[in-house]
């Protein structure tokens, strides 16, 4: 009796969504209560659609409602956890959702463990002993729990499917083969399943093959970045050495000229000091006679006068601030461009599969929209990635969120559940392009290898760390990266500009209009080529249009 007491108190505390107690628990407005982590990741499932609802009661709420954790809760299953209500059967033990139940139990089912061919009807331990006990049934088949055991039923004849149709490829049971797939090639459903498993085998062993063929090209690729990366690295070392040598003799240079220009220059100033000395001695003793009062002694003395000499230094000389060691400057800044230009026409493209690693002088960022014009990149979206419920037009530049799923062939590239789209090209080096929006957008780069099935957050921009994102709205901008919310300020403006620097690691936003206005900067390290993307995820005829800049 107090076992199923505290069996009832673990049901009145338990999660409908985790089946678990309550941890964290809150409760959302209907009076429902469920574990925070567990309404949180359903309701950011429901954010798609903007409407957020009860699990339990499918009562619906707009906005989304703001969670608080419900402190009476908390601290009455703490209470129960110390009164006895882990000594209640293991949790694990029941089934969940994604569990085959045992078809015996009643109210809350246990995990079934074993599935039996013969009942068609899957058993948790507890009512599974009697396949043990009873002789008759020790001769079932039990096999590991099944969901669609009822698939092995022929639904005409109500008969167990043991036989297989290999004209019509499909399993039946002993009535069919006399009846509608008479004169078939009929054979049991083991024998089939004998020739099947043989080529399953054979398949394995060529996707085994396949595997060691590709671990092998994998560890050469390895030996090759290996190689990459030592050469790069002696490179540097080997460019640090000449450059460290080229400085060390152009200084030795400079400081040999300098000294002997010094040496003139103070050799030329002695001597006219010198001059000046003999001058001023020579103005004296002219003046002391100018001021004889004597006519006679003026007159007897100024024979004896000696002459002046002449001066064996130009009257003038030429000073050239800043200029003596122009040539140098000169010479200097001539090789830096001489290099720089033979890096850039002469990049080294390293192919590992599809990574190009290009080998560049780094460069200032652009300053003007004018500058950025120079490295705009013409931007196409991918067919093949492009989500049902998105058009695309102009060339495959303008994508439209539409409300009927338009025809695209089935392809592993494609966004099955996030409206989204990736560019065909693949983004290296330094790329600049604008993009016109209208009503809610993501404007975002990709690696290329994002995932594409399902809802989970590794499949939307910005939400994983394969993904930067600007989310233009109608009022405000967001950024993410790895599920992170960054707010941005800027002006509003229906036209986005994206700058990459992929060697450098910078990715740049702008707001563009009659004026370029930084959005919002982030400076990382690119491992792969990037792709262009956007998604949008709102309303009926919201647009993208990736701009002609040329």
């Amino acid at each position: 009796m107090a076992q199923k007491r505290v069996q009832l108190e673990r049901e009145s505390f338990s999660c409908s969504i985790c089946l678990d107690l309550l941890k964290d628990p809150v409760t959302i407005p209907c009076g429902h209560s469920y574990c925070m982590i567990c309404i949180k990741t359903h309701w950011d499932i429901q954010d798609e659609n903007r409407i957020h609802s009860c699990p339990q009661c499918r009562q619906t709420f707009r906005p989304r409602p703001v969670l608080v954790k419900n402190i009476m809760f908390t601290d009455l299953v703490e209470h129960l956890k110390k009164t006895g209500l882990q000594a209640t059967p293991a949790d694990h033990c029941y089934a969940g959702a994604e569990d085959v139940a045992c078809d015996v139990c009643t109210g809350r089912k246990l995990k079934a463990v074993k599935s039996c061919m013969v009942c068609l009807i899957s058993y948790c331990e507890k009512h599974l002993q009697h396949h043990y006990d009873v002789p008759q049934l020790k001769k079932h088949k039990l096999v590991d729990p099944m969901k669609k055991l009822k698939g092995n039923i022929c639904s005409r004849h109500d008969e167990v499917m043991k036989m297989f149709c290999r004209t019509d490829q499909q399993c039946i049971c002993y009535l069919c083969s006399v009846d509608e797939h008479k004169g078939h090639d009929t054979v049991s459903a083991a024998a089939e399943r004998t020739e099947r498993q043989k080529e399953l085998e054979l398949s394995r062993q060529q996707i085994l093959q396949r595997v060691q063929d590709r671990e092998k090209d994998v560890k050469l690729l390895q030996q090759e970045l290996e190689a990459v990366n030592g050469s790069a690295d002696k490179a540097v070392e080997d460019s640090e050495k000449i450059f460290t040598e080229l400085i060390r003799s152009l200084k030795m240079q400079i400081r040999s000229q300098k000294e002997t220009e010094v040496s003139r220059v103070k050799d030329l100033q002695e001597k006219l000091e010198q001059e000046i000395t003999e001058l001023k001695r020579k103005d004296a003793e002219l003046k002391q006679l100018s001021h004889t009062e004597d006519h006679n002694q003026f007159l007897h003395n100024y024979p004896s006068l000696t002459p002046l000499s002449p001066s064996t230094h130009s009257s003038s000389i030429n000073i050239r601030p800043l200029r003596y060691f122009e040539a140098v400057t000169a010479a200097v800044s001539e090789v830096r461009g001489r290099l720089q230009d033979v890096l850039t026409e002469s990049e080294t493209n390293i192919s590992l599969t599809v990574t190009q690693v290009d080998v560049s002088l780094s460069q200032p960022e652009p300053k003007t929209r004018e500058e950025f014009l120079t490295f705009s990149q013409e931007i196409t979206l991918d067919p093949s990635t492009v989500n049902k419920h998105l058009l695309l037009s102009e060339g495959n530049r303008k994508v439209t969120r539409m409300r009927e799923e338009q025809f695209y062939s089935s392809h592993p590239d494609r966004f099955t559940d996030y409206y989204q789209v990736m560019s065909r090209e693949s983004l290296t080096g330094r790329c600049y392009w604008e993009v016109e929006w209208k009503g809610a957008v993501y404007v975002a780069v990709a690696f290329k290898n994002i995932s594409r099935a399902g809802k989970s957050r590794e499949c939307a921009f910005g939400w994983n760390d394969k993904s930067w994102a600007l989310n233009c709205h109608r009022n405000s901008y967001n950024f993410y990266y790895n599920s992170i919310n960054t707010p941005v300020s800027g002006p509003r403006s229906s036209r986005v500009g994206v700058y990459l620097d992929h060697s450098a690691g910078v990715l740049s936003f702008y707001s563009i209009s009659h004026t370029m206005t930084l959005l919002h900067r982030v400076q990382t390290t690119f491992t792969q080529p990037l792709c262009a993307g956007v998604r949008i995820y709102y309303d009926e005829g919201d647009t993208a249009e990736y701009c002609k800049l040329k």
